[in-house]
Formats: structure tokens, C-alpha cells, sequence
């Protein structure tokens, strides 16, 4: 046999390349179709692009999240889906390529995503065991059948002779050999007469009819699933609007009038539940079921455990406050921050009923971790939650139960300290114990195992770049140091004198003040620098720090064009 005959011209030519990778992008396609209507089955969180997902944030380095915060911000997570998903697409192409020349060895190659995710989702911290493997094992199963099936179509066939009938002899046309052009009258797939091809290279209608009945059935499938996935929360989303908040025993005061400046431009004192910043590691939003919530107290120092439901929760005392919280991942001059009105119950309260006492006190504790049903463990200083502020098991905020995104049913809010020790969502245990006996996922990963709120201000008009006319220029902004509160904000001007400016009325020291400087801006370009000055006297530091471990410190400046 020739070198021609062995790898005719077109075996593995860019119309059969392409068709491979296509072949492999409907079985990658099939794989995750069926493994989403599988999860609807199991739970949305052990599909295997949410369980990959979140085995990436487990895993990724420090400097990356940070990175990824500050550049795609709350997009954060479908920046890393869709990048999954297009590595996931090449690694399908690759695939269907890889099975013109080793069709088992391609379709085991499905099946080894398939494993992938099956560990990802089975080594999460929420895990719920082999059952979370079943989309990943399910799917890929299907994907990889689908992709042998499809590369059977794709098979080289070599064309065949047929002998000449007997006494018939075959003249020099057939006996010449068969070129790109020798099935000019017939077509390249035709059947001639007279011995010449009687079979096709690879069968094209058979692999178009085949991955297009694939590609629409698998389209069913995922459509299927995603419906059945939303629909499986639908428990928890009527429990939230039968929700009827209760009357707090403790009401808040009723902001100051002129605690919001109306300055255009300046963020609003109260911050809408639309509007509230989101950083969290859940990719599938948990839906939880209030009538089925529960909330577990143990640990060191716990003399009386205790099981509470919903319902147990709301019986009790409740207060509103409002009060400002910070993430640690905002930059200076960031926009993680924002004001809310809550309702719950006091923590310390609770805490004391089952015979907590804070380590100032005697109590053998000294960390509280707190569990959310996402497997996420946050840890808080049980001696600043019990020392007097208004540390909340919340329900409500801005006048409605929670947002699922903030936490629906309950989550904790404490004053003063970041997100990443003190507000866990969708809590549903709380632990008593010791900072050196454990360490909850974000100390893990390098962050501080305490982080009070650090002091700071920010400029939220003129925004940078702006141009603005000559004369009086209104320069405002919001400055924020809870539990301890601001006390003084000061602008300067290029690198002249500080100079005061004029603070709003003040909430709460538990909120951010805003505040305002009349500038008279001559023509030119200016650099607008801020600085606040808390309660305990501590002057915001001009020392630059990023985020990690403990949160960004420095000042915060806009470089402006007056003209």
C-alpha cells in the first residue's frame, strides 16, 4: 500500500479537523446539559462548572482574588464561569480531534472531565458526598458515548474497487489512480460504475443528522434542568414572601435631618438593598427555606446548647439599627462599603442565654465561628461581639426580609469588624471555641484572624478625570470608622494646607458620616486628597497598604482638570 493510499489527500484535512472539533463541542455541550439536569436532581451547587468553580476560589492564590475583586468587582464570578466554560470549550475541540486518529482514547478523555468534577464537588467544603459526584459522573458518561458515536461517523473509509465482471476488462481510465478530480461527473461521494470508488471517505450526512439530534436534545436537556434547578427553590421563595417582619422592640431613631447631604454626585446615606455590594465565594446563590432553617449554638464554654428555628428567632426581642459595613477587599477610595437598616436580634443576648461568658469574663472562648449552609466558616472575637455593640442574627433589611444575595433567612451583622470575620450568610451554626484551636476558611488562606474596621474617607465628587468650571466646586464625600465613629474630615489641595470640612449630622458612631468642602478652583490641573480623623483620635494614615491580611489603608485622592 502507498504513502497515498495509507493517508489519502483529505483524511485529516481541515474539513474532517473541523468536523472533529465540532463533534467534540456537541459532546462537551451533551456532557453539561445533562450534568445540570442531574444537579436538579442533587442540588444546583454539585453541577460541575459551579463545583470547578468553586474548587478555583479554594485554591487561588491570594493576590489573584485580590486582583480579580478590584478589577471585575462583583462580576467577579461570571468572569471565572465564562472562563471555565472556554477552557472546558477548547478542551472539547482538542478532544473531538483527538478521536480521527484515538477514538476510545477521545472519549475517555470526557470522562476524565467528568472525574475532575466529581472530586471538585465531593472535596467542597458544603460537600454532601458521592451524591454531588453524580452530575459530573452523569454527564460525562453521556458525553463520552455521544463523542464515540459521533467519531464512528467521522471514520476514514478508504474507497474500494470493484472487480471488473468476467471478460470485461477495464481500460486505462480505470486503471488509473484515483485523484482529487476523478469524481468530477459523479461527485466525490458518488458510486460510479465500471469498478471504480463504491464507498465514501467519512460519512457527512450521517455525522450532520447525528450531532444535530444530539445538539437538540441536549439543548432539552440543559433547558430541562435549569428550569427544574430554579424551580427547586421555589420553597424558599415563597417562605420569604409570606414573610412578615415583626415590629422591633428596639426601633431605630430616624435619621438625622441633614445626615444625607443632597449633593449630586455624593452616595446616599442609606444604601438600597439593589445597590449593596456583594463579595462572597458562592457562585449558586443558596435558596434556603425558612420554615426548614435552623440555627445550632455549642462549642466551649456553651452550658446550654441550643436548636432554634425561624420562628424561635422571631419570637424574640428584635431590634433595628443602622449600620455601615465594610468588606476587606475595598481599595481606598473603593466601593465595598454601604449603610443599611437591620433588624434581628441581639447575638450577645442569645450567646448569654446558653451560658456564654466573653474572655474578659472568664469564658474559656474566645473565637465564635459561624457556619453558613455553603460550607463557608467565618470567625469572629466573641469578646467584641458580647463587649456591648450591636452584633445582630438579622432578618430584615431596609424594611424587608433578606435579600437572598445578603443572606436570606438569617445572617450575622457586627459593627466595626470586616465582612470576612463577622458577616456570615446563610448562617446555620455557631461554634464556640479558640482562635489557636481553629482557623475558618479566609484565615486559611493568609487574611487576619481579627480585622477591626480601619479609619477612612473617600471622594465621591468630582469623580476623577472630571473637569470642572472655575469658581466654587462642591467636593464631598462619605468617611467611615464604625463602633469608634468620625469626629473631623479634612481636604487638601494639591500640597497645600489641610483644611476642614463640613460633616454631616451623625447617625450612629456604627455609621459613616458625610461630608463636604466648597472649593474655589482656579484653572488647571489639581490633586483633591482627604484624610478623617476618628473618635479615638487616630488620624487617617497616608501609609499605602493593600488589602490582604487586614484591609487597605492610605488616602484617598482624584486628580482633576479645572477649566
Amino acid at each position: 500500500m502507498t504513502d497515498d493510499e495509507k493517508n489519502p489527500p483529505g483524511r485529516y484535512g481541515p474539513p474532517r479537523l473541523a468536523a472533529g472539533a465540532f463533534a467534540g463541542a456537541v459532546a462537551g455541550f451533551a456532557a453539561l446539559a445533562v450534568a445540570e439536569l442531574v444537579s436538579a436532581g442533587v442540588r444546583p451547587q454539585a453541577g460541575p462548572v459551579v463545583a470547578v468553580g468553586g474548587a478555583a476560589i479554594d485554591r487561588t492564590p491570594l493576590a489573584v482574588k485580590d486582583w480579580a475583586v478590584r478589577n471585575f468587582g462583583t462580576n467577579d464570578k461570571l468572569v471565572l464561569e465564562l472562563g471555565i466554560l472556554a477552557v472546558l470549550t477548547l478542551f472539547a475541540f482538542a478532544l473531538g480531534m483527538a478521536v480521527l486518529r484515538f477514538r476510545r482514547a477521545g472519549a475517555a478523555g470526557v470522562l476524565l472531565f467528568g472525574v475532575v468534577g466529581a472530586l471538585a464537588a465531593t472535596t467542597r467544603p458544603d460537600s454532601r458526598g458521592f451524591s454531588d459526584a453524580l452530575p459530573s459522573l452523569g454527564g460525562a458518561g453521556v458525553g463520552a458515548v455521544l463523542l464515540y458515536v459521533l467519531a464512528g461517523r467521522l471514520e476514514w473509509r478508504p474507497a474500494r474497487r470493484e472487480r471488473p465482471a468476467p471478460g470485461q476488462e477495464s481500460g486505462p481510465e480505470d486503471r488509473r489512480e484515483d485523484g482529487p478530480d476523478s469524481d468530477r461527473e459523479g461527485g466525490p461521494d458518488s458510486d460510479r460504475e465500471g469498478g471504480r470508488d463504491s464507498s465514501r471517505d467519512w460519512d457527512r450526512r450521517g455525522f450532520v443528522v447525528a450531532a444535530g439530534v444530539a445538539a437538540v436534545a441536549s439543548a432539552g436537556a440543559g433547558t430541562l434542568g435549569r428550569y427544574l434547578n430554579g424551580a427547586s427553590g421555589k420553597d424558599a421563595v415563597a417562605s420569604r414572601e409570606r414573610l412578615v417582619l415583626p415590629a422591633p422592640g428596639s426601633p431605630a431613631h430616624a435619621v438625622p435631618r441633614g445626615a444625607g447631604l443632597r449633593i449630586p454626585g455624593i452616595s446616599p446615606f442609606i444604601t438600597p438593598n439593589d445597590s449593596f455590594y456583594r463579595v462572597d465565594t458562592a457562585l449558586v446563590v443558596p435558596k434556603v427555606d425558612a420554615t426548614a432553617w435552623r440555627l445550632r449554638v455549642h462549642g466551649k464554654g456553651v452550658s446550654r446548647p441550643v436548636v432554634l428555628s425561624f420562628d424561635d428567632l422571631l419570637r424574640r426581642e428584635l431590634i433595628e439599627r443602622d449600620i455601615t459595613l465594610t468588606c476587606v477587599s475595598n481599595e481606598v477610595g473603593g466601593p465595598y462599603v454601604g449603610t443599611a437598616r437591620w433588624i434581628g436580634t441581639r447575638l450577645a443576648d442569645l450567646l448569654a442565654e446558653c451560658g456564654v461568658k466573653p474572655p474578659s469574663r472568664g469564658g474559656p472562648a474566645d473565637q465564635l465561628v459561624a457556619r453558613s449552609v455553603d460550607g463557608m466558616t467565618i470567625g469572629s472575637p466573641v469578646e467584641d461581639v458580647m463587649d456591648g455593640r450591636d452584633a445582630l442574627l438579622a432578618v430584615g433589611m431596609n424594611g424587608q426580609p433578606l435579600p437572598f444575595d445578603h443572606g436570606f433567612p438569617v445572617r450575622m451583622v457586627v459593627p466595626g469588624l470586616y465582612g470576612f470575620v463577622s458577616a456570615c450568610k446563610w448562617i446555620t451554626d455557631i461554634e464556640l471555641t479558640t482562635f489557636d484551636s481553629y482557623d475558618p476558611y479566609w484565615v486559611k488562606r493568609g487574611w487576619a484572624r481579627k480585622a477591626p474596621i480601619k479609619t477612612q474617607s473617600r471622594i465621591d465628587t468630582p469623580k476623577p478625570f472630571a473637569r470642572p468650571r472655575t469658581g466654587t466646586v462642591m467636593v464631598a464625600g462619605v468617611a467611615w470608622a464604625q463602633h469608634r465613629g468620625i469626629d473631623k474630615v479634612e481636604v487638601r489641595v494639591d500640597d497645600g494646607p489641610w483644611q476642614e470640612a463640613r460633616l454631616a449630622p451623625e447617625d450612629s458612631r456604627d455609621t459613616w458620616r458625610q461630608w463636604s468642602f466648597p472649593w474655589q478652583a482656579g484653572k488647571g490641573g489639581h490633586t483633591l486628597t482627604v484624610r478623617a480623623t476618628d473618635r479615638s483620635g487616630q488620624v487617617q494614615t497616608d501609609r499605602r497598604a493593600r488589602t490582604v491580611p487586614d484591609g487597605a489603608s492610605g488616602r484617598h485622592s482624584v486628580v482633576v482638570t479645572v477649566e
